[in-house]
């Protein structure tokens, strides 16, 4: 009698549009809560991306080593605000996401002018482990998906009114440009978006050309002449990183069919747990597509046309997809299929729906604590914080001045420059002739390298060859 009362409570607030934004509101609160704690309290060191992105931001430039700037800044952001905190950097990425959340709750909401709707096409997204279980890592991949989800919500504005307003034209190009600035593979997205409205444009006519498309183009060409010009000054190695990670250099002809075809299976394994909890609310598997409708072609658009062309890219070059690459790709496909399915999706069944999305919303977290109390081995146990201090202290007795320099690898020495008390500025294999600086230097890397390179006291701590440069 009482599961009954609360189920019949439970579909009355259900069915109050301000109860289901009180309930979106108190999810996105929980999940940015959960995942921030669960990663502050399970782990003893921020994990490789975001002590990577930490060290690049020691020293913010137009670019690195192997991504354009987006990823670095915003942790320096979090840096200067909380300090070397782990708990901020985590939380960093919690609000990235629920950013993302709210940008697809609001845009649910024009598409369908219904609450519950809307709240289940976010819902459905906790289906997939790359909003849950793989944000703790700030780094690239996490960088892109408020900047997608704003380009994709700022696109569809002006794709669905006839009048379009410079301002949102402005913001497209604005959060394009952060995007693309974050990781290059945002392009996908734009292209996709390009192809929609040449298409509505030039062949189905839905729409007319007008010239306030252009301060799109304009605006994101502005953002980006800072990084060009950096790019063309270090000799486009961004991009040849990007390239010597999908293979491509080293690819033969069977590549071209295998890479595509294990890429294709890792996605339909991703997306599993979705299609199970999306079974939970769709009574059956019909429904009918309206060449004419215009809000089903931008979401095909959007969530198909990127993953596509990411697929065809791999055939024709035979590059290798990372499975992580596609961290923003499926942030509207919760949309898409509420969209296509909302005559067939039953109600009644919410529930169940309910109650399948709190196991896997409670069971993400549970295994994510698990895998890291239970496995010693991984980056986010390394020592640094304790290493750190056990090179400041080394560094007090020896010499007068702080340290203002760490140079090695984005792992060793990020993690010093990050941990360290002065926030040392980073540099990967040596300080450039042009920078001047005053203060002391901590040189780490193997004995023989440092020899050549540093002729300063040479000290090992935690199996960590260090060599110290300073004033006593």
């Amino acid at each position: 009698m009482s599961s009954k009362l609360n189920s019949y409570k439970f579909q009355q607030m259900m069915e109050n549009k301000k109860s289901i934004e009180k309930l979106f509101y108190i999810f996105i609160t929980i999940h940015l809560i959960i995942w921030t704690l669960i990663p502050s309290l399970t782990n003893h060191n921020l994990p490789l991306d975001t002590i990577e992105a930490l060290a690049w931001s020691s020293n913010l430039d137009w670019g690195f080593n192997k991504h354009p700037p987006g990823s670095a800044f915003f942790p320096e952001v979090f840096f200067r605000i909380f300090g070397n905190q782990d708990w901020s950097q985590y939380l960093l990425c919690q609000v990235f996401v629920v950013i993302s959340f709210t940008v697809v709750f609001k845009f649910s909401n024009q598409l369908f002018k219904n609450k519950i709707l809307s709240l289940i096409s976010v819902l459905l997204l906790e289906s997939i482990y790359f909003y849950n279980f793989t944000t703790p890592e700030f780094n690239v991949n996490v960088c892109q998906l408020p900047f997608w989800a704003l380009t994709v919500y700022y696109s569809w504005k002006i794709f669905d009114k006839k009048e379009i307003h410079i301002r949102d034209c402005i913001l497209i190009g604005f959060f394009a440009a952060i995007g693309f600035l974050s990781k290059y593979l945002f392009i996908y997205l734009l292209v996709a978006i390009d192809l929609l409205f040449f298409y509505s444009i030039f062949i189905k006519k839905y729409k007319k050309f007008d010239f306030k498309y252009l301060i799109v183009i304009e605006v994101f060409i502005i953002l980006l002449i800072p990084h060009l010009i950096w790019l063309t000054n270090n000799d486009f190695t961004t991009i040849k990183y990007g390239i010597a990670r999908t293979g491509f250099e080293e690819s033969i002809f069977l590549n071209h069919i295998t890479n595509p075809l294990i890429f294709l299976g890792k996605q339909i394994g991703i997306l599993i747990p979705f299609v199970i909890l999306s079974l939970f609310l769709i009574n059956k598997l019909k429904f009918k597509i309206n060449n004419k409708d215009k809000k089903l072609l931008f979401l095909l658009f959007v969530n198909f046309v990127p993953i596509l062309l990411i697929l065809l890219t791999s055939v024709l070059t035979g590059s290798k997809i990372r499975t992580m690459w596609m961290t923003p790709f499926y942030l509207f496909f919760g949309v898409l299929v509420v969209y296509i399915f909302q005559s067939q999706i039953n109600l009644k069944k919410l529930n169940k729906f309910i109650a399948t999305f709190l196991i896997l919303f409670i069971l993400s977290p549970f295994l994510y604590a698990y895998i890291s109390i239970t496995k010693t081995n991984k980056r986010t146990d390394y020592p640094g914080k304790e290493i750190a201090d056990l090179i400041q202290n080394r560094w007090n007795k020896n010499f007068s001045n702080e340290i203002v320099i760490v140079v090695g690898n984005e792992w060793h020495a990020g993690n010093l420059s990050y941990n360290l008390q002065s926030r040392p500025i980073w540099f990967n294999e040596k300080i450039p002739k042009f920078f001047k600086y005053n203060g002391g230097v901590i040189y780490v890397g193997n004995k023989n390298s440092l020899k050549q390179t540093c002729s300063g006291i040479f000290v090992s701590i935690k199996d960590l060859r260090v060599c110290m440069v300073g004033n006593k």
